[in-house]
């Protein structure tokens, strides 16, 4: 069967929760549908995350060289109808069928932002937020307009951890957010002389930012997401769900480019996490599912480790 959905994962020193997002998106989600490509930060923890690489035989892992380069390298050659983009701390804890999904972004054509996981009627029912049911197949969804969110949640239309894309969109999205100036992009390309020169006396992270250049994770999600909020008129307005079945579990901070609401203790440090890994404990998922989160992030009361 022909892979729809390219998934875009990102990893960094934390191989333990790596093993733990891909353990629990294919528990839920048909890896026939699937091509999942790591985009692997080499640090840390190389033997343990080997470990991990040889357990998914099919997944290609990308050593990231130059973060900018290599994702916009994989998007634009992306072919699939649908990206969906993930974070080693996400974790899944239930599914939305695939058939809704797709049929949901084939009625709803061109108002369709994306199909999210991280929200449900339920987690949203108190909040200030329309929401709009519709039938898809015979089963309820629901959207609502991103452009008009009440919410820091839902005014924020394109993330990294739980929500299928257009193809198309996010090449949109990622080429909108870059200068247009080939000159530009190239003389304050990350690593360029000029960014090397001027890091001497200053952050470049200011100018980075201004042409567009994304250089973690972090900057990935906020920057596109921020050009999609300034042009919201030329875009689809409406993000889809139905129900809300992943969510970051937050214990380690490995990107310190923004700040994190980790509530971790030192037992939660990478170091700690991958030795217990070394020992056979493995993220309980289980527990995860039992228990299932209320909000899009959350933190150690649902990390909990079982051992094998």
């Amino acid at each position: 069967m022909d892979k729809v959905i390219t998934n875009i994962v990102f990893t960094k020193n934390r191989p333990l929760q790596l093993d733990g997002y891909l353990r629990s998106l294919y528990r839920y989600f048909p890896a026939e549908l699937i091509a999942t490509y790591v985009i692997y930060k080499q640090e840390l923890f190389a033997e343990e995350y080997n470990y991990v690489f040889n357990q998914y035989k099919d997944v290609r892992v990308i050593t990231e060289g130059d973060f900018h380069r290599d994702v916009r390298g994989l998007v634009g050659e992306t072919k699939t109808k649908y990206i969906l983009f993930g974070i080693d701390d996400v974790v899944f804890f239930g599914a939305v069928e695939f058939e809704i999904i797709d049929k949901a972004f084939e009625k709803a054509g061109e108002e369709i932002f994306g199909f999210a996981l991280r929200f449900s009627p339920e987690t949203l029912e108190d909040g200030p937020d329309e929401l709009i049911a519709e039938q898809v197949n015979g089963q309820t969804v629901h959207k609502l307009d991103w452009t008009r969110g009440q919410t820091s949640h839902s005014r924020y239309p394109f993330e990294l951890c739980s929500t299928f894309y257009r193809t198309d969109l996010v090449k949109r999205a990622l080429n909108g957010c870059m200068s247009q100036s080939a000159a530009a992009r190239a003389l304050f390309a990350p690593g360029s002389v000029l960014i090397k020169a001027v890091s001497v006396a200053m952050s470049p992270r200011s100018i980075l930012k201004r042409f567009g250049f994304f250089y973690s994770p972090n900057t990935l999600e906020s920057w596109p997401c921020r050009w999609c909020q300034n042009n919201a008129d030329s875009l689809p307005r409406f993000t889809y769900f139905q129900k809300h079945c992943a969510a970051a579990v937050q214990v380690n901070v490995v990107n310190v480019t923004t700040t994190s609401t980790a509530d971790g203790t030192a037992e939660h440090t990478v170091e700690a996490l991958n030795e217990k890994f070394r020992q056979g404990y493995r993220l309980d998922i289980d527990y995860i599912a039992q228990h299932k989160p209320k909000n899009p992030g959350c933190g150690r009361e649902y990390f909990r480790l079982t051992r094998n």
